[in-house]
């Protein structure tokens, strides 16, 4: 599969896709709505920024608990799950004076069962479309995902001019329906990839046999911390370009939809292999040359270049995939998805802490040389990754009862 008219030729994908649109424009609206109420109420910025940017921590409980759920369950009822959990949500901020308290532990809740399931849909690519379709679906979805977030808080700060915070919810949650209905109607039913229930025992048992082989370690490893480290920089680009910051966030997301669009969509899978090394290294070096504390129009251009960096991740996933059984798939890439999330949040705000006690040019510049830092000391581990000395890893189920 070559081609976005193939791909979006396959009824399934489409349903797929417009499902996760639907998803990302609800949460982005719902989000930007939660963080002007919390701040109205509180005045705090830390809630608010909480409220708006703190449920992927909620992954971190999902990844140590019932991660295996996105096997265990059919991938349909898994993310029909995931979706009407999430509208209940959004339609419980629609309350006028719920307190604060309550509408964080909501948005928490609603993240962490997206956390346990939220692979299924990943490895439900593998499924619905012909061999090979897996990086060119994967980076259409995650241009589309950068799409509808841009859309998403545009949409949702035009509609807080006009509308109450609660009024924008209710439209969120009709989106949110919208996604629900469209994976449950869209989609086929499956069977469950995994014979054994969901369970924190299995979850548990996976992910130490995931980390036990050194080709899996690598990939994650790779795929968290590098690219976490530069989320920390782009954390930076308010306190360094003030109300001007928009212009390097719509820099940063153009050069990651250039990525992806040139790597899933134009590059064979050996040019893939090739590239890996060059868009790791890409990604945090242009952000060294902060140090040097560029005007915005020299700053849009290394955000833009450094972000065509973040497409190293379609061919490690696709590295992933080929390493793992596909009885894990869902909690391989939910693994990776959650912990590629939690990464982004620590990181920005230990760059947050580094641009209270240093000058912020500088602290760009600190957190990028840190993620050079990491590229470089894992590079190495990725000769054990590499598809032409795979090794599938081996998911061992315990021994029955008595035996």
């Amino acid at each position: 599969m070559k081609t976005y008219s193939e791909l979006f030729a396959v009824r399934e994908f489409r349903n797929l896709f417009v499902a996760n649109c639907a998803g990302i424009a609800a949460h982005t609206t719902s989000a930007l709505a939660l963080g002007s109420l919390t701040l109205a109420v509180t005045g705090s910025a830390a809630l608010t920024a909480l409220s708006m940017f703190g449920a992927p921590l909620a992954g971190v409980v999902g990844s140590f608990t019932l991660l295996s759920a996105a096997d265990s369950l059919p991938p349909r009822r898994a993310l029909t799950i995931a979706a009407l959990v999430a509208l209940a949500g959004t339609a419980t901020q629609t309350i006028p004076g719920l307190p604060i308290g309550v509408r964080l532990a909501v948005i928490l809740l609603v993240a962490y069962i997206g956390s346990i399931v939220g692979g299924a849909r990943w490895s439900l690519l593998n499924a619905i479309l012909p061999p090979g379709g897996y990086v060119l679906a994967r980076s259409t979805m995650n241009a589309s995902v950068g799409v509808m977030q841009i859309a998403g808080f545009g949409t949702g700060g035009l509609l807080l001019v006009w509308l109450t915070p609660y009024q924008v919810f209710a439209i969120a949650t009709v989106l949110r329906a919208l996604a629900a209905a469209t994976t449950w109607f869209g989609l086929r039913e499956r069977q469950a990839r995994a014979a054994d229930r969901a369970s924190t025992a299995r979850t548990m048992r996976v992910n130490r046999q995931l980390w036990a082989d050194r080709g899996c370690r690598a990939l994650y490893l790779n795929l968290w911390l590098p690219s976490g480290l530069v989320v920390g920089c782009e954390a930076l680009f308010l306190p360094y370009a003030g109300d001007r910051a928009g212009f390097l966030f719509a820099a940063g997301a153009l050069g990651m939809l250039t990525g992806d669009v040139v790597v899933g969509r134009f590059l064979s899978p050996a040019a893939r292999r090739r590239c890996v090394q060059p868009l790791r290294f890409l990604l945090p070096l242009p952000y060294l040359a902060f140090l040097l504390h560029p005007g915005l129009r020299w700053a849009m251009v290394l955000a833009l270049v450094a972000s065509v960096g973040f497409a190293a991740s379609l061919p490690l996933q696709e590295w992933l995939l080929d390493r793992c059984p596909p009885d894990a798939h869902g909690q391989v890439l939910g693994l990776q998805q959650n912990g590629m999330m939690t990464a982004q949040a620590v990181f920005a705000a230990l760059a947050g802490v580094l641009a209270d006690v240093l000058p912020t040019h500088r602290a760009v510049s600190l957190i990028a040389f840190l993620s050079l830092a990491a590229t470089l000391l894992l590079t190495r581990g990725l000769r054990h990754a590499r598809p032409t000395q795979r090794q599938v890893v081996t998911i061992v189920a315990p021994a029955p009862a008595g035996t």
